[in-house]
Parts: structure tokens; sequence; C-alpha cells
């Protein structure tokens, strides 16, 4: 009786380890089919993303060569940061930052908030004085003492939305 009580436990643990082999061997397959297709969904996904950073930054200077070789031998990437701070230090003056377009509304001060080189001469921004929101188009130059200067070509002030 007691060889069959073993031989019984022998099959039965067989079986388990039988089962759980199965088991595990095949949940690793099922992984790496999950994997290979989550890999592949993803790569896909990275391209279409990639795509759409392309398109969003075609008017950046970044991917204009034209506009960088208009700076020639300058950097186009140190005048754009300096074009930048240059209109960000206009936020401070009391009045707003007078590239908006806008005067003082009530108790805030339009400033700038957003800024993007579009390529050489123009600039596009946004601003804000907290309730109301709008984009401005400017012209910079490169003055020869390196200094920049702008010049508003259009503002656009977005109607207040009513709740």
């Amino acid at each position: 009786m007691k060889k069959q009580l073993f031989l019984y436990l022998f099959i039965l643990a067989l079986m388990v380890n039988c089962f759980t082999y199965m088991y595990y061997s095949k949940g690793f397959e099922f992984l790496e089919k999950r994997y290979e297709k989550l890999n592949v969904k993803m790569t896909s996904k990275n391209d279409s993303l990639a795509n759409l950073l392309s398109d969003a930054n075609h008017f950046a200077i970044e991917s204009n060569d034209n506009a960088q070789n208009y700076f020639g031998s300058k950097d186009y990437s140190v005048i754009s940061k300096n074009a930048i701070d240059g209109l960000l230090a206009f936020n401070d003056d009391p009045k707003g930052n007078k590239f908006t377009g806008q005067v003082t509304m009530g108790n805030q001060k339009f400033i700038i908030n957003k800024i993007k080189v579009l390529n050489h001469r123009w600039i596009i921004a946004d601003y804000s004085d907290g309730q109301l929101w709008g984009e401005v188009l400017l012209k910079y130059f490169v003055n020869n003492d390196e200094s920049i200067s702008f010049e508003i070509i259009e503002t656009q002030l977005f109607p207040k939305e009513s709740n």
C-alpha cells in the first residue's frame, strides 16, 4: 500500500511539473509575441510622432536652411535666443509688453508668454493679460551693433468666451 501511495504521489508530482512547465513555456511565448506586437506598434507610433514633429517644425528657423544661411557666419541659434530674450525683456514694462500691440484693459498688463522664431525675419508670439489672449506676428532685425529691433506686423486679440 505504501508503494502504491508513493507511485500515485510520484505520478501526481510529475503531472504538476508537466503542467507547470507547459504553462510557463506557453506564457513566455505569449509574452514574447505580445512584446513583439507592442514593439511594432510603438515603432510605428514613434515614426508617426516624428513626422508630426517634423511637420510642426517646418516653419522654424532650426529647420530652414535659407534662413540660417541669411546670417552668414553668425550663429543663428544665438541670434534667435537674443531675439527671444530681447522680446521677453519688454514684459517688465509696467504698461505691459509694447510688442503685443495692446493697451492695458484692466488691472493686468499684456505680456508675451510663448515665442517661436519662424525664420530670419519673423517671430510669432502668444500673449495674455490673464483673461484675454492673443497672438502677434513680429518682424525682427539684427542691427549692426548686434542689438535686435522689432516691428509689429499683425496682432490678433481673441474675444473673451462667455460662460
